[in-house]
């Protein structure tokens, strides 16, 4: 039995290493996978889980963009040294909307809005916006194509972007690529600047929450640890991938296919609750 809760928690930890960083929403996803691989743990650590293996996810971005992020690189010169600190507070100022929204309306969002008619409209809306910003953006060129490129301007625009994505099923990179394609940023930085600002949100969010458990007396067995570690080691190694292809493809590719995904899968979410809630 304690082989099995492990699988599932390989499983969980490979869909949110895949979902969390493809613009499709990790939340339409995961109220799928929680839907029938259920891992036998209680209600408030099953809670804690599916928020602190996103820890896992948010490792592989300064591993995977070390170079680019490390501002004492023997690589760089002065000026990109420089431009690698100017960076960091571009995030920094990206993430204060969604960071001070995010804080405030924690609790009611999960209370309110937390539930299947609310994820599966903002796939499809979010679908569709992607399919019809792709068909307007055709051919123009973008006014900013790499992230060094980005103006404090830019960065406070993308992240009040990022604010719609406190809606669940809309997706952090999601919301924050089409925001930044928009405004006239390139896909390719519009989804490394979504990357570098989610590292600071997403810790926030798993301390956030280990600090609710926490003070809410709530503890966790060993299994459920070992669960928790498991969930954050897989999503790390699944995430690493996840995120080389999403660079590669926006090289080549538009969002369009993801629209297409997000409109389908919100129509299955859509149309299994309704039935299951007449069954």
């Amino acid at each position: 039995m304690k082989l099995l809760e492990f699988l599932k928690a390989i499983l969980i930890g490979i869909v949110e290493g895949i979902t969390e960083w493809l613009p499709i929403s990790s939340t339409g996803h995961m109220i799928l996978v929680d839907e029938f691989v259920k891992l036998k743990v209680s209600e408030e650590f099953l809670s804690l889980f599916l928020v602190v293996i996103q820890l896992g996810a948010i490792l592989a971005v300064p591993v995977f963009f070390f170079d680019k992020l490390n501002p004492w690189s023997k690589k760089k010169s002065e000026s990109e040294k420089r431009a690698t600190w100017s960076l960091f507070g571009k995030v920094i100022v990206g993430v204060l909307p969604a960071a001070v929204l995010g804080l405030l309306l924690d609790d009611f969002l999960d209370a309110h809005l937390m539930n299947y008619i609310v994820v599966a409209a903002a796939l499809i809306v979010y679908g569709v916006l992607f399919i019809v910003i792709e068909k307007k953006r055709k051919g123009r060129d973008f006014r900013v194509e790499s992230v060094d490129d980005l103006s404090y301007k830019d960065a406070l625009i993308i992240g009040a972007y990022q604010v719609l994505s406190l809606v669940p099923g809309t997706s952090r990179s999601g919301s924050t690529i089409l925001g930044g394609m928009l405004h006239g940023v390139s896909r390719t930085a519009a989804a490394e600047f979504s990357f570098f600002m989610a590292i600071p949100i997403m810790l926030g969010a798993s301390g956030l929450k280990v600090l609710k458990f926490i003070l809410a007396g709530f503890t966790a067995s060993g299994l459920e640890i070992g669960l928790l570690l498991v969930g954050i080691a897989v999503s790390f190694i699944v995430s690493l991938l996840t995120i080389r292809f999403l660079m590669d493809f926006v090289k080549r590719h538009d969002f369009r296919p993801f629209g297409i995904y997000r409109i389908a899968l919100g129509a299955l979410v859509l149309v299994y609750f309704l039935i299951k809630s007449f069954v």
